[in-house]
């Protein structure tokens, strides 16, 4: 929702579940005094103009977003917004008790693994919750420390995935995973000035497109009970071809576009 609030704060996270988003996306990081927030930047320069890592600061230290900052997956948008303070994560868990809340580990540290999942268990939101992060080693902590908790497809696991699928065995290997999210490459293009690109960075934007949007992956998937969900989409063109190719759902800045769009979706 960071086209219509600002990023990963309350008031984006309430107004998506007030018009109906079936689950929050958000990241996790740990502060000095061993707080778990919610922020996508581990340094804080983009968000609030202030260089300093969260990491290194308590939470009571943490400077403010900025009231207006830039919407990363569209070109030449901003959002503003009043609510500029970073939340915790339990927020998020008192205030959306029945909502899905998929949870990106941002770094690879122990304590930030084991303090979400406590919360996750305090909170019983078990059945609630989904974690992970593109790195293996992330996602590998993550089942050690909590396997009631169900872990998305690294990017490593991504590529054996694919693999799999071209080879024609992937209906013979098990996975533990239980969500794929991956990027629609095509949308690349639309972010960054073509022209300014050269054929072969075209080429391998076409070629990622081609093999991960595929219609015969996404159901054999969903048909084993893995989600599927693409990010970041943002146009109507992109969600029509996301539930077109047999998607569970999408991630996106405007959810009240993402909600019109479904309002007239066959």
């Amino acid at each position: 929702g960071a086209g219509e609030n600002l990023e990963n704060t309350m008031a984006a996270f309430h107004h998506a579940v007030n018009i109906g988003t079936d689950m929050l996306e958000l990241d996790c990081h740990l502060t000095k005094d061993e707080q778990v927030v919610v922020s996508h930047d581990e340094n804080l320069k983009r968000s609030t103009g202030v260089d300093v890592n969260i990491s290194d600061l308590k939470y009571s230290e943490l400077p403010p977003y900025l009231c207006k900052l830039d919407v990363t997956f569209q070109k030449e948008c901003h959002c503003e917004g009043k609510d500029n303070r970073i939340p915790l994560l339990k927020e998020v868990f008192e205030a959306f008790p029945q909502t899905p809340v998929n949870i990106d580990i941002k770094m690879n540290n122990n304590v930030l693994i084991k303090k979400v999942s406590e919360l996750v268990s305090q909170y019983k939101r078990e059945h609630l919750t989904v974690w992970g992060n593109v790195n293996y080693e992330v996602v590998s902590k993550c089942l050690k420390e909590n396997a009631d908790i169900p872990i998305i497809f690294c990017l490593q696991r991504v590529l054996l995935l694919l693999g799999l699928f071209y080879t024609g065995l992937l209906p013979f290997i098990p996975f533990k995973e239980e969500f794929l999210e991956i990027p629609m490459p095509s949308i690349i293009l639309k972010l960054k000035e073509p022209q300014k690109m050269t054929r072969s960075q075209k080429f391998i934007i076409w070629l990622a497109d081609t093999l991960l949007m595929r219609k015969a992956l996404f159901d054999h998937l969903t048909a084993r009970g893995i989600q599927v969900y693409i990010w970041v989409l943002n146009e109507e063109q992109e969600y029509k071809r996301a539930f077109d190719l047999g998607a569970t759902g999408v991630m996106t800045d405007y959810p009240t576009k993402l909600k019109e769009f479904l309002h007239n979706y066959p």
